[in-house]
């Protein structure tokens, strides 16, 4: 196997872990680590083959990082459960996005992912009552920043992110998943009229599946979070094998969603590379409206070799020729597509002016500044 996509691989793999060396093994921790992926791998071998299989060093690993992951889950879902009572007692509709969905709803991409926030979406004319309410539910802004606060508020598709004074957790309040000012601008009340409430749930939501893996689909390539990227991509495997399996025509229609949306270009890069990865391909009756989703040549060979390299784990196994220029170029890229260069150049050079100066202050506090800590890359 190739070190650089040693992970990949394995995961892509519906077998037991293959015969690594000690050197291969450390690289594949090391990987699984990077991308926020150790849980998965340790769910993964055990679904295949058993960590019995497993080298007994990388099997405690693998076996502590199930052990750790199955509580983050455990944890997570009580403060699922937490923030919907607050919102339900104000007659408010808690709807989940990504991780947070993909939990409550039982889907398989929630099967060993960590957890790190709460996302939901609320109508744009509900952000200050939802505010409100999870204020007096005990979440508070993090940063008492203007800059920080003028930014969310007024460019972004989400509130200052809100942390509990006493657990910790975080909340992100989307009204949208793109920003407004975003190329790939998604009107909120349009995916809030299709979303659907779990079953059993008095007031608990979850996106149509469809728009799911959209969501994760621009999440991911407009975002620019590809440390992470791996992981994004897994869960739109995960996303479309099952929706492909359970939902009666899901490939016509979310085909026709992203044309609806405007979401063509980051399908087809996450079919891309969902086929390059993992070998996953549309149905033949879908393949030919898959090729249409696809930009012009140029755009598209460039990105196609950039996501290649960038979609690695961060780890020193994965290092390649022009790696650092790479992920330069998708950073800027996903700021542009973001923002209008008027506001993106000032947000830009704010943003190398704290990261130049702003650092002993930083020392001095336990809390990073939102500005440099969230408002770079919104978790989206």
């Amino acid at each position: 196997m190739m070190h650089a996509d040693l992970l990949a691989q394995m995961l892509a793999r519906p077998a037991a872990p293959p015969a690594l060396s000690a050197v291969e093994w450390e690289a594949l921790l090391g990987q699984a680590r990077r991308a926020l992926l150790i849980t998965r791998l340790a769910r993964h071998c055990q679904a295949h083959g058993g960590l019995l299989a497993v080298p007994a060093g990388p099997r405690q690993h693998l076996t502590t990082a199930a052990t750790a992951g199955a509580r983050v889950a455990e944890g997570m879902t009580i403060e699922i459960e937490r923030v919907s009572r607050c919102l339900r007692a104000a007659g408010l509709r808690c709807v989940l996005l990504k991780g947070a969905a993909y939990l409550r709803a039982g889907l398989p991409p929630a099967v060993g992912r960590v957890f790190s926030d709460i996302d939901i979406l609320v109508p744009q004319a509900d952000l200050t009552r939802t505010e409100n309410t999870l204020m007096g539910g005990g979440w508070l802004a993090g940063s008492q920043d203007p800059y920080d606060q003028r930014y969310y508020r007024r460019w972004m598709h989400e509130l200052p992110p809100l942390t509990h004074v006493h657990r910790g957790s975080v909340i992100d309040v989307h009204h949208t998943i793109t920003a407004p000012t975003s190329r790939f601008n998604v009107e909120g009340h349009r995916l809030l009229a299709e979303a659907q409430r779990l079953p059993g749930e008095p007031a608990v939501w979850v996106l149509q599946p469809v728009d799911m893996v959209l969501h994760s689909a621009v999440h991911l390539f407009q975002e620019g979070e590809f440390p992470h990227g791996l992981r994004d991509l897994l869960d739109m495997n995960d996303l479309l094998a099952h929706f492909g399996a359970t939902e009666a025509d899901f490939w016509p229609r979310l085909l026709d969603r992203a044309v609806v949306l405007g979401l063509q270009v980051p399908l087809h890069h996450a079919l891309f590379h969902l086929q390059r990865l993992f070998g996953t391909d549309p149905p033949p009756a879908q393949a030919a409206a898959v090729r249409a989703l696809r930009p012009v040549w140029l755009p598209r060979v460039v990105m196609a070799r950039l996501l290649t390299i960038a979609l690695r784990p961060m780890h020193p196994s994965c290092h390649s020729p022009g790696e650092g220029l790479a992920r330069w170029l998708l950073y800027v890229r996903s700021h542009w597509l973001r923002m209008p260069v008027y506001l993106l150049m000032p947000h830009l050079l704010r943003k190398a002016w704290m990261r130049r100066f702003a650092k002993k202050d930083e020392s001095a506090s336990t809390v990073r500044p939102a500005a440099d800590q969230n408002v770079a890359d919104p978790a989206g």
